[in-house]
């Protein structure tokens, strides 16, 4: 039977143009309009975690970096 067992779904990174697994969980918001329940999440490789996280940061947005575990695959 075909489709019965299959690969999880991959957690890709979220860099424009980047297609390699995400290994870290960028979480996020912009104070300005977010309150602080309200939190985003942007994925990363290990290449791009220290870009995501600084463009982040360089706008003063609170961020908080984890690796991804188990839990987070769809």
């Amino acid at each position: 039977m075909i489709g019965l067992f299959s690969e999880p779904e991959r957690l890709a990174c979220s860099r424009a143009g980047c297609s390699e697994t995400a290994v870290w969980r960028i979480e996020w918001r912009n104070p300005k309009i977010h309150s602080a329940d309200r939190v985003k999440v942007w994925l990363a490789c290990e290449d791009h975690r220290e870009y995501l996280e600084n463009f982040l940061a360089s706008r003063d947005f609170p961020v908080t970096v984890l690796a991804l575990t188990p839990e987070d695959a769809p």
